[in-house]
């Protein structure tokens, strides 16, 4: 048995990193340890950059300001920020049928909706303000597509996936899904009003976040009001970054702050707060930050394990079978080929890939 076609946008070379200290970049061979920030330190922009866009799982369209030029941030491996793309009727695709193992992937769906299914016999569907987040842990295959809807009538798709390490002691423990409507993740405001603050992970304004996760997360969904500034705590043991994800502002303290459209994402500096504060436009921007594992790190594709001789492993596994297979896998791969077609004879695809 062979990887799927399907799969080869995500099987990237292996590489592996002694220990994982901080946020690293594409261009640095190595890291020196987080310091200790001190009380009431606004954090700086260590790292500014601007997310490249390529095509991901089908084909779709992703900007990636984490796991590009900045290639990790301790915790996480990857953010993919989808869309925002509107699909004629029959033009939307997805990730067929794919493995994952060692991590967990946090979807967030802005608009749109998407079916998921896995091989332990889970299945649901993701419309616009609900979080998945899914714990591979021993490894699952997985789809994720658009929703017949979709598919059938087109529409807006916007959303953000997340990969987040596990430590070693928990790459394979069972997997586990947290599908979470809007109405249970909560959002709250500012006295004046002028900052609204979804709460996915971590605490915000006092707020706790009602998913549960297995290493310390920050991952906040932040809306600032035309003019208005908001400064987060975030703890000084934390690694972290803000992305911009619509409108424009400026990211940091405001005596060095970087000015920041769609697409730019600024890795922190030491401190145990960052400020973002909006232009004359709304600014919606991710503020996501974690405690650093700081174990080696060997990843391949979609499975991140701990040495080489676990990712030969995970392979092993998968193409034998032992993580499983889900129904209509066929059909899937099918779809989405005639999604791409169809995008090819409206000229979307080609519309696209001049963007990239």
């Amino acid at each position: 048995m062979t990887l799927p076609t399907v799969l080869t946008s995500y099987i990237r070379p292996i590489f592996l990193v002694s220990l994982v200290r901080t946020c690293l970049f594409s261009s640095l061979a190595s890291s020196q340890p987080s310091i200790p920030a001190m009380p009431s330190q606004e954090r700086g922009v260590a790292r500014f950059s601007a997310a490249h866009q390529q095509r991901e799982g089908g084909g779709f369209v992703v900007r990636r300001p984490i796991g590009g030029e900045i290639r990790e941030c301790d915790p996480f491996l990857m953010l993919d920020h989808m869309g925002p793309t509107v699909y004629g009727p029959g033009e939307a695709v997805g990730a067929p049928d794919h493995p994952h193992r060692g991590f967990e992937t946090v979807t967030y769906i802005v608009d749109g909706a998407m079916q998921h299914k896995d091989s332990a016999g889970n299945s649901g569907t993701l419309s616009s303000g609900w979080v998945q987040w899914m714990t591979a842990g021993s490894g699952v295959v997985h789809s994720e597509m658009p929703s017949d809807e979709v598919l059938e009538k087109g529409g807006r798709q916007e959303g953000f996936q997340l990969w987040v390490n596990l430590p070693k002691k928990d790459k394979m423990i069972p997997p586990r899904y947290q599908d979470t409507p809007p109405e249970k993740i909560p959002v709250v405001t500012t006295e004046d009003g002028k900052v609204k603050v979804k709460v996915i992970a971590g605490e915000s304004l006092g707020t706790d976040a009602y998913i549960e996760t297995r290493t310390r997360i920050l991952y906040l969904d932040i809306t600032v009001q035309p003019g208005a500034t908001f400064v987060q705590p975030v703890p000084p043991t934390y690694d972290g970054f803000a992305y911009v994800w619509r409108g424009a502002g400026s990211l940091g303290p405001s005596d060095a702050s970087k000015k920041a459209k769609m697409g730019n994402v600024a890795v922190f500096g030491a401190g145990d707060s960052f400020r973002v504060t909006a232009d004359d436009e709304e600014l919606h921007v991710l503020i996501i930050a974690g405690e650093p594992i700081r174990e080696p790190i060997a990843r391949h594709g979609p499975f991140v394990m701990n040495t080489h001789a676990e990712i030969q492993q995970a392979f092993q596994d998968y193409q034998s079978g032992k993580l499983g297979s889900i129904e209509g896998s066929d059909e899937r791969y099918a779809r989405t080929e005639a999604a791409k077609e169809k995008q090819r004879s409206t000229g979307k695809w080609q519309k696209d890939q001049g963007d990239l």
